[in-house]
């Protein structure tokens, strides 16, 4: 028998949950469940759209969030239409900018979109009923009379009331009509792939709410929208960027990314393994390796082991589990045993206040300067047990810090114990 109304939209409020899991903004409220009702009822997958431009030649662990949740899309059905932002990219997004983007060459636009589209399909499924990619040069390399049609979709206030825009103009950095055009050309995209779901960061939300009233003006039903949470870098504070040099490479060899993974700050774990590596559909999980899962903070060595299986679990999952053990064990051999003294002297703390100031500790010990040892810690030159402190990580918790060795450079030594 067919199911009633009332349980084929409890069963689409259910999936709609499921697919908003861990996302910051399912808009509008009920929207995801609507797309979903109709879908079936008109027995077609949903059209989930991600466009991208290819501004840089490599995609990081960032992108890898929402690329996972393309994934889930595709495995419960649906068919994702990735776009290369080839014609975008030529403008620069100006989200979380303060001033305009430089452009790019044309060359090394295709460049980047190739090398960008190759390294998602690591994570999408590439069958055809299931991913659609396109160039939205395809779409935007339109005549006037489009372009004209398309302008007066949206007005000018409406398009300054975008945060990015208003603080610069608060902060009196001029705004180009370029870049006023760009949340219009994406908006676009959607018209142009008949999208019903749009995905991308938080910094995207204008543009994606912008992309509902252009299909609302090209007589389309507007898309429902999913915005991601970003990912902070491996300093734990900004969000991952290459810009910042603070990212994890998709294609990075694996000792590097089994590396910089046991650099970042314990405090970012949690959002680590929540988003990149806990089984689609649930809010987080314990990795097998650890005793207690990365969202645990206490020092010590549940949180050196559950960084560790943090580490084995992104290399394996990009790589494989073999190349994983190896690059655990070239950590170790690089970071925990090389060059160490059979004897290393002590260097007793205060452990007042619960936080140890590893730059004193380093300037009391070896007689270099406070702000000498934090330029070292931020390049990475500093090890407390087996894991690099990161950029900025000056302060740790007491219990971290008790009966670990300190490694300064290469051949500096102290094992920590608190007074």
């Amino acid at each position: 028998m067919p199911k009633s109304v009332d349980a084929a939209a409890r069963e689409a409020a259910e999936q709609a949950r499921e697919l908003a899991r861990n996302a910051v903004d399912s808009l509008p409220d009920g929207a995801l469940a609507e797309k979903l009702g109709i879908a079936r009822t008109e027995r077609r997958p949903l059209r989930v759209k991600l466009g991208i431009d290819p501004t840089a030649p490599d995609i990081h662990l960032g992108h890898a969030v929402v690329l996972r949740k393309l994934r889930q899309f595709q495995d419960a059905g649906h068919r994702v239409v990735l776009i290369v932002g080839d014609y975008t990219a030529r403008i620069g997004d100006p989200s979380g900018r303060s001033s305009e983007r430089p452009l790019l060459s044309a060359e090394e636009i295709d460049a980047n979109g190739a090398t960008f589209q190759a390294q998602a399909l690591r994570i999408l499924d590439d069958d055809a009923s299931r991913l659609e990619v396109r160039r939205n040069s395809e779409w935007l390399d339109m005549p006037m009379g489009e372009m004209l049609t398309l302008a007066r979709t949206t007005t000018a206030a409406q398009l300054l009331e975008r945060d990015d825009f208003a603080k610069r103009l608060s902060a009196g950095h001029p705004i180009s009509m370029l870049e006023l055009l760009y949340p219009l050309l994406q908006a676009y995209d959607s018209v142009a792939v008949h999208a019903d779901v749009e995905l991308g960061g938080t910094d995207q939300k204008f543009n994606l709410l912008l992309g509902r009233d252009v299909q609302r003006a090209y007589g389309q039903s507007s898309q429902a929208i999913l915005t991601m949470p970003l990912l902070v870098g491996t300093d734990g504070h900004r969000k991952m960027s290459k810009s910042l040099q603070n990212e994890i490479g998709l294609t990075d060899p694996p000792q590097e990314m089994f590396g910089k993974t046991m650099a970042i700050p314990d405090s970012a774990m949690g959002e680590y393994y929540r988003l990149l590596l806990a089984p689609a559909g649930r809010a987080g999980a314990e990795p097998a390796a650890a005793g207690e899962g990365p969202g645990d903070e206490r020092a010590g060595p549940s949180a050196r082991d559950a960084k560790r299986a943090l580490a084995r679990g992104l290399v394996s999952w990009l790589h494989s589990e073999q190349d994983a053990e190896e690059a655990e064990r070239h950590f170790d051999r690089v970071f925990v045993q090389r060059e160490a003294p059979e004897e290393i002297a002590e260097a007793a703390f205060s452990a007042g206040g619960g936080m140890v100031h590893i730059p004193a500790v380093i300037a009391a010990e070896f007689g270099i300067s406070r702000s000498e040892a934090r330029r070292l810690i931020d390049q990475g030159g500093v090890v407390l047990g087996d894991a690099p402190l990161a950029p900025g990580e000056h302060d740790v918790p007491v219990a971290r810090a008790d009966g670990q060795l300190l490694k300064v450079g290469r051949r500096r030594f102290r094992r920590l114990k608190a007074a």
